[in-house]
Protein backbone atom coordinates (compact mmCIF):
# COMPACT_ATOMS: atom_id res chain seq x y z
CA UNK A 1 0.00 0.00 0.00
CA UNK A 2 1.35 3.46 -0.96
CA UNK A 3 1.38 6.57 1.25
CA UNK A 4 -1.33 8.10 -0.93
CA UNK A 5 -3.48 4.97 -0.62
CA UNK A 6 -3.07 5.00 3.18
CA UNK A 7 -4.04 8.68 3.33
CA UNK A 8 -7.20 8.12 1.28
CA UNK A 9 -8.18 5.00 3.21
CA UNK A 10 -7.75 6.77 6.58
CA UNK A 11 -9.92 9.65 5.39
CA UNK A 12 -12.61 7.20 4.20
CA UNK A 13 -12.62 5.30 7.48
CA UNK A 14 -12.70 8.58 9.43
CA UNK A 15 -15.97 9.40 7.66
CA UNK A 16 -17.33 5.94 8.44
CA UNK A 17 -17.62 4.92 4.77
CA UNK A 18 -17.10 1.44 3.35
CA UNK A 19 -15.90 0.73 -0.18
CA UNK A 20 -19.49 -0.10 -1.11
CA UNK A 21 -20.64 3.29 0.22
CA UNK A 22 -17.88 5.04 -1.72
CA UNK A 23 -18.81 3.14 -4.88
CA UNK A 24 -22.40 4.40 -4.54
CA UNK A 25 -21.21 8.02 -4.05
CA UNK A 26 -18.58 8.18 -6.81
CA UNK A 27 -20.07 5.64 -9.26
CA UNK A 28 -16.57 4.11 -9.53
CA UNK A 29 -16.36 0.33 -9.42
CA UNK A 30 -15.28 -1.10 -6.07
CA UNK A 31 -12.31 -2.93 -7.57
CA UNK A 32 -10.87 0.34 -8.88
CA UNK A 33 -11.35 2.02 -5.48
CA UNK A 34 -9.54 -0.86 -3.82
CA UNK A 35 -6.78 -0.62 -6.44
CA UNK A 36 -6.27 3.06 -5.61
CA UNK A 37 -5.88 2.29 -1.89
CA UNK A 38 -3.39 -0.53 -2.67
CA UNK A 39 -1.47 1.56 -5.24
CA UNK A 40 -2.26 -0.98 -7.98
CA UNK A 41 -2.64 1.44 -10.91
CA UNK A 42 -1.90 -1.18 -13.61
CA UNK A 43 -5.46 -2.50 -13.34
CA UNK A 44 -6.88 0.92 -14.34
CA UNK A 45 -8.06 1.64 -17.92
CA UNK A 46 -5.32 4.29 -18.32
CA UNK A 47 -3.26 6.98 -16.58
CA UNK A 48 -5.92 9.57 -17.25
CA UNK A 49 -8.52 7.52 -15.37
CA UNK A 50 -6.11 7.01 -12.45
CA UNK A 51 -5.94 10.78 -11.82
CA UNK A 52 -9.68 11.16 -12.39
CA UNK A 53 -10.56 8.36 -9.93
CA UNK A 54 -8.13 9.71 -7.29
CA UNK A 55 -9.71 13.17 -7.66
CA UNK A 56 -13.24 11.79 -7.17
CA UNK A 57 -12.11 9.63 -4.23
CA UNK A 58 -10.44 12.62 -2.47
CA UNK A 59 -13.44 14.91 -2.99
CA UNK A 60 -15.83 12.28 -1.66
CA UNK A 61 -13.88 11.92 1.61
CA UNK A 62 -13.38 15.69 2.07
CA UNK A 63 -9.74 16.15 1.01
CA UNK A 64 -8.33 19.01 -1.10
CA UNK A 65 -7.43 17.52 -4.49
CA UNK A 66 -4.83 20.19 -5.30
CA UNK A 67 -3.06 19.48 -2.03
CA UNK A 68 -3.21 15.69 -2.61
CA UNK A 69 -1.73 15.94 -6.13
CA UNK A 70 0.99 18.31 -4.87
CA UNK A 71 2.06 16.22 -1.88
CA UNK A 72 1.95 12.84 -3.70
CA UNK A 73 2.93 13.93 -7.20
CA UNK A 74 5.63 11.25 -7.30
CA UNK A 75 3.03 8.50 -6.86
CA UNK A 76 0.36 9.84 -9.23
CA UNK A 77 1.02 9.05 -12.94
CA UNK A 78 1.57 12.06 -15.22
CA UNK A 79 -0.49 12.66 -18.37
CA UNK A 80 -0.10 15.22 -21.13
CA UNK A 81 -3.34 17.00 -20.28
CA UNK A 82 -3.96 17.11 -16.51
CA UNK A 83 -7.18 19.17 -16.77
CA UNK A 84 -10.02 16.84 -15.78
CA UNK A 85 -13.27 17.21 -17.74
CA UNK A 86 -16.15 18.65 -15.75
CA UNK A 87 -18.47 15.73 -16.38
CA UNK A 88 -16.11 13.18 -14.77
CA UNK A 89 -16.33 14.63 -11.26
CA UNK A 90 -19.60 13.75 -9.54
CA UNK A 91 -18.62 15.81 -6.52
CA UNK A 92 -18.83 19.44 -7.62
CA UNK A 93 -16.63 22.04 -5.96
CA UNK A 94 -17.97 25.37 -4.88
CA UNK A 95 -17.38 28.12 -7.45
CA UNK A 96 -17.22 31.80 -6.64
CA UNK A 97 -18.82 34.16 -9.13
CA UNK A 98 -17.96 37.85 -8.79
CA UNK A 99 -21.33 39.64 -8.59
CA UNK A 100 -20.22 42.81 -10.41
CA UNK A 101 -23.80 44.05 -10.81
CA UNK A 102 -24.51 43.69 -7.10
CA UNK A 103 -21.31 45.54 -6.18
CA UNK A 104 -22.23 48.48 -8.43
CA UNK A 105 -25.61 48.75 -6.70
CA UNK A 106 -23.86 48.71 -3.30
CA UNK A 107 -21.37 51.43 -4.29
CA UNK A 108 -23.91 53.79 -5.94
CA UNK A 109 -25.59 54.98 -2.66
CA UNK A 110 -22.14 55.67 -1.19
CA UNK A 111 -21.26 57.86 -4.17
CA UNK A 112 -24.49 59.86 -3.71
CA UNK A 113 -23.73 60.39 -0.01
CA UNK A 114 -20.19 61.56 -0.81
CA UNK A 115 -21.47 64.06 -3.43
CA UNK A 116 -24.03 65.41 -0.94
CA UNK A 117 -21.38 65.89 1.77
CA UNK A 118 -19.03 67.72 -0.62
CA UNK A 119 -21.85 70.03 -1.77
CA UNK A 120 -22.77 70.81 1.85
CA UNK A 121 -19.16 71.65 2.74
CA UNK A 122 -18.88 73.95 -0.31
CA UNK A 123 -22.11 75.76 0.66
CA UNK A 124 -20.95 76.33 4.25
CA UNK A 125 -17.58 77.62 3.05
CA UNK A 126 -19.29 80.04 0.64
CA UNK A 127 -21.60 81.44 3.36
CA UNK A 128 -18.79 81.84 5.88
CA UNK A 129 -16.47 83.52 3.37
CA UNK A 130 -18.98 86.04 2.02
CA UNK A 131 -21.21 86.90 5.01
CA UNK A 132 -19.04 86.41 8.07
CA UNK A 133 -16.11 88.24 6.45
CA UNK A 134 -18.21 91.25 5.33
CA UNK A 135 -19.82 91.56 8.77
CA UNK A 136 -16.41 91.77 10.42
CA UNK A 137 -15.30 94.49 7.98
CA UNK A 138 -18.44 96.59 8.68
CA UNK A 139 -17.87 96.43 12.41
CA UNK A 140 -14.29 97.56 12.00
CA UNK A 141 -15.25 100.38 9.60
CA UNK A 142 -18.01 101.81 11.86
CA UNK A 143 -15.94 101.85 15.00
CA UNK A 144 -15.84 105.34 16.50
CA UNK A 145 -13.08 104.61 18.99
CA UNK A 146 -9.78 106.21 18.06
CA UNK A 147 -6.95 103.77 18.56
CA UNK A 148 -4.18 104.93 20.87
CA UNK A 149 -0.76 104.53 19.37
CA UNK A 150 2.02 103.61 21.75
CA UNK A 151 5.64 104.26 21.02
CA UNK A 152 8.03 101.68 22.44
CA UNK A 153 11.00 103.01 24.41
CA UNK A 154 14.09 102.78 22.25
CA UNK A 155 17.30 101.55 23.70
CA UNK A 156 19.95 104.20 24.15
CA UNK A 157 22.54 104.56 21.38
CA UNK A 158 20.55 102.16 19.06
CA UNK A 159 20.01 103.33 15.46
CA UNK A 160 16.41 103.72 14.20
CA UNK A 161 17.04 101.44 11.16
CA UNK A 162 18.36 98.68 13.42
CA UNK A 163 15.29 99.01 15.62
CA UNK A 164 12.94 98.54 12.63
CA UNK A 165 14.93 95.54 11.42
CA UNK A 166 14.66 93.88 14.85
CA UNK A 167 10.88 94.39 14.86
CA UNK A 168 10.58 92.82 11.40
CA UNK A 169 12.59 89.77 12.51
CA UNK A 170 10.47 89.41 15.64
CA UNK A 171 7.24 89.51 13.61
CA UNK A 172 8.60 86.98 11.08
CA UNK A 173 9.69 84.59 13.85
CA UNK A 174 6.32 84.88 15.58
CA UNK A 175 4.44 84.15 12.33
CA UNK A 176 6.65 81.11 11.64
CA UNK A 177 6.01 79.79 15.16
CA UNK A 178 2.25 80.26 14.75
CA UNK A 179 2.33 78.43 11.39
CA UNK A 180 4.31 75.54 12.88
CA UNK A 181 1.83 75.26 15.77
CA UNK A 182 -1.08 75.23 13.31
CA UNK A 183 0.56 72.51 11.16
CA UNK A 184 1.26 70.36 14.24
CA UNK A 185 -2.34 70.73 15.39
CA UNK A 186 -3.65 69.72 11.93
CA UNK A 187 -1.43 66.62 11.92
CA UNK A 188 -2.58 65.66 15.43
CA UNK A 189 -6.24 66.13 14.44
CA UNK A 190 -5.77 63.92 11.35
CA UNK A 191 -4.13 61.19 13.44
CA UNK A 192 -6.95 61.35 15.98
CA UNK A 193 -9.60 61.12 13.25
CA UNK A 194 -7.96 58.13 11.49
CA UNK A 195 -9.43 54.89 12.96
CA UNK A 196 -7.24 51.86 13.53
CA UNK A 197 -7.30 48.83 11.19
CA UNK A 198 -9.87 46.18 12.14
CA UNK A 199 -10.46 42.59 10.96
CA UNK A 200 -14.07 41.44 11.54
CA UNK A 201 -15.46 37.89 11.44
CA UNK A 202 -18.47 37.76 9.10
CA UNK A 203 -19.16 34.01 9.18
CA UNK A 204 -17.57 30.73 10.25
CA UNK A 205 -18.77 27.18 9.54
CA UNK A 206 -16.61 24.06 9.60
CA UNK A 207 -13.48 24.64 7.51
CA UNK A 208 -14.87 27.82 5.86
CA UNK A 209 -14.46 31.27 7.45
CA UNK A 210 -15.10 34.78 6.07
CA UNK A 211 -13.52 37.98 7.42
CA UNK A 212 -13.66 41.68 6.50
CA UNK A 213 -10.72 44.15 6.59
CA UNK A 214 -11.74 47.79 7.28
CA UNK A 215 -10.00 51.12 8.03
CA UNK A 216 -6.95 50.36 5.89
CA UNK A 217 -5.50 51.57 2.58
CA UNK A 218 -3.17 48.54 2.33
CA UNK A 219 -4.05 44.82 2.12
CA UNK A 220 -0.97 42.64 2.50
CA UNK A 221 -1.26 38.96 3.47
CA UNK A 222 1.66 37.00 4.93
CA UNK A 223 1.65 33.24 5.62
CA UNK A 224 4.27 31.82 8.01
CA UNK A 225 4.85 28.06 8.41
CA UNK A 226 5.72 26.76 11.87
CA UNK A 227 5.98 23.19 10.62
CA UNK A 228 5.12 22.08 7.07
CA UNK A 229 2.02 23.17 5.20
CA UNK A 230 0.61 23.42 1.68
CA UNK A 231 -1.05 26.76 0.78
CA UNK A 232 -2.80 28.47 -2.14
CA UNK A 233 -3.22 32.29 -2.21
CA UNK A 234 -5.88 33.47 -4.72
CA UNK A 235 -7.97 36.57 -5.40
CA UNK A 236 -11.76 36.72 -5.69
CA UNK A 237 -11.64 35.83 -9.42
CA UNK A 238 -9.70 32.61 -8.76
CA UNK A 239 -6.29 33.86 -9.95
CA UNK A 240 -3.54 32.19 -7.89
CA UNK A 241 -0.61 34.39 -6.83
CA UNK A 242 1.18 31.52 -5.06
CA UNK A 243 0.62 27.84 -4.35
CA UNK A 244 2.99 25.25 -2.97
CA UNK A 245 4.47 23.75 0.18
CA UNK A 246 6.03 25.97 2.88
CA UNK A 247 8.67 24.27 5.00
CA UNK A 248 9.19 25.15 8.68
CA UNK A 249 10.26 28.78 9.20
CA UNK A 250 9.40 29.79 5.61
CA UNK A 251 6.90 32.52 4.72
CA UNK A 252 5.10 33.94 1.68
CA UNK A 253 3.80 37.53 1.22
CA UNK A 254 1.21 38.67 -1.37
CA UNK A 255 -0.03 42.27 -1.81
CA UNK A 256 -3.84 42.24 -2.37
CA UNK A 257 -4.19 46.08 -2.12
CA UNK A 258 -5.65 46.24 -5.65
CA UNK A 259 -8.06 43.35 -5.00
CA UNK A 260 -11.46 43.29 -3.31
CA UNK A 261 -11.09 39.77 -1.91
CA UNK A 262 -8.43 37.24 -0.96
CA UNK A 263 -9.08 33.47 -0.81
CA UNK A 264 -6.61 31.33 1.16
CA UNK A 265 -6.49 27.52 1.13
CA UNK A 266 -4.48 26.33 4.15
CA UNK A 267 -3.56 22.63 4.08
CA UNK A 268 -2.27 22.39 7.68
CA UNK A 269 -3.91 25.17 9.69
CA UNK A 270 -2.34 24.08 13.00
CA UNK A 271 1.13 24.90 11.66
CA UNK A 272 0.26 28.07 9.71
CA UNK A 273 0.11 31.68 10.94
CA UNK A 274 -1.75 34.36 8.96
CA UNK A 275 -0.81 38.05 9.16
CA UNK A 276 -2.83 40.92 7.62
CA UNK A 277 -0.71 44.10 7.41
CA UNK A 278 1.49 42.60 10.20
CA UNK A 279 -1.60 41.97 12.39
CA UNK A 280 -1.94 38.26 13.30
CA UNK A 281 -5.30 36.75 12.31
CA UNK A 282 -6.98 34.58 14.94
CA UNK A 283 -8.88 31.63 13.44
CA UNK A 284 -12.64 31.97 13.96
CA UNK A 285 -12.82 28.18 14.24
CA UNK A 286 -9.74 26.79 16.08
CA UNK A 287 -8.21 24.11 13.80
CA UNK A 288 -7.71 20.56 15.01
CA UNK A 289 -4.67 18.42 14.13
CA UNK A 290 -3.89 18.23 10.35
CA UNK A 291 -7.06 20.14 9.47
CA UNK A 292 -7.26 22.32 6.36
CA UNK A 293 -9.20 25.60 6.27
CA UNK A 294 -10.57 27.89 3.57
CA UNK A 295 -10.20 31.58 4.52
CA UNK A 296 -11.99 34.40 2.64
CA UNK A 297 -11.00 38.02 3.44
CA UNK A 298 -13.10 40.85 1.97
CA UNK A 299 -11.45 44.27 1.51
CA UNK A 300 -12.68 47.76 0.65
CA UNK A 301 -9.85 50.31 0.52
CA UNK A 302 -10.28 53.31 2.83
CA UNK A 303 -10.62 56.54 0.82
CA UNK A 304 -8.41 59.49 1.83
CA UNK A 305 -9.15 63.13 1.11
Amino acid sequence: MTELGSRLKEARQAKGLSLDDLQEITKIQKRYLKGIEEGNYDMMPGKFYVRAFIKQYAEAVGLETEQIFEEYKREVPDVYNEDLPEQISRVQSRKTVAPSTSKMLDIFPKILVAVFIIAAIALVYYLVTNFAGSGSKDKLGNSKDTPIETQPVKEKNKPVAQDKEDKTKDNTTQNDNNQDDANKKDEEDKKAETPAQEVKVLSASGRNSTYQLVNSEKFEVKLVSTGRTWVNMKNGQGHSFFQGTLEEGKSQVVDFSNETEAYLVIGNATQTEIYINDQKLEFAVPPSESTSQNITIQFEKTKTE
